[in-house]
């Protein structure tokens, strides 16, 4: 029999890293927004020759990912719910209530979208600057041992570290993501209706260190 996670491409978060099957390793930055449109014509050219720059820089790829999804009021409406019952002045409790149903009607009438942007930075063994008796010591499939690991998360926090450098000269703030950050991020990738809702199941512990 066959369990979800056989079908998965990664075995294990730790650390804040993402640990591929392949012994591939992954570290997320969640990034921030800016109105580009509202910039003005100098600051626009400013800041697409700071990412120009940003991008010649790099020596190793990444990802960007942008991720869609319908805003959730689940939370804010329970919560309207809740003042609402411990309010004692009737007119305010029935004020409380007509919001929640305008609110309600706004949702109904149209997706109000929320985006959320990552920047996914790789790192695998082969790139591992170790020593070369440790290096002869690799097997053709890969076994990344405590000592490989410790100095591999050393080296793709250097590339996280430049990477998050680099946004913040184009205007945008960069933070890596903890485990359970990236857990409840991937969670939210494979089950998309429930995290809209804001629904995160208990994660297993022999997944995330």
């Amino acid at each position: 029999m066959f369990s979800t996670q056989d079908f998965l491409e990664f075995e294990q978060i730790r650390e804040g890293i993402i640990i591929l099957k392949n012994k591939g390793l992954r570290s997320v930055l969640m990034v921030s927004s800016l109105n580009f449109a509202l910039k003005s014509t100098e600051e626009q050219d400013a800041i697409l020759y700071q990412f120009q720059n940003f991008l010649n820089s790099l020596d190793f790829t990444c990802q960007i990912l942008i991720q869609s999804r319908q805003l959730n009021i689940i939370g804010y409406l329970d919560y309207l719910e809740e003042v609402k019952n411990q309010e004692e002045n009737d007119l305010l409790k029935l004020q409380i209530e007509e919001y929640k149903k305008f609110i309600s009607q706004i949702m109904k009438g149209g997706s109000v979208m929320q985006k959320s942007f990552y920047v996914i930075v790789p790192f695998s063994l082969s790139e591992a600057q170790i020593d070369s008796d440790i290096k002869a010591k690799v097997p053709k499939i890969p076994v990344l041992t405590e000592e490989m690991f410790k100095r591999c998360k050393i080296q793709i926090w250097q590339r996280v570290e430049f990477v998050a450098l680099g946004l913040r000269a184009c205007g945008l703030s960069a933070i890596p993501l903890n485990s359970i950050e990236l857990a409840e991020l991937l969670w939210g990738l494979h089950h998309p209706i429930e995290g809209q809702q804001g629904y995160y199941p208990e994660i297993p512990p022999d997944l995330i260190k």
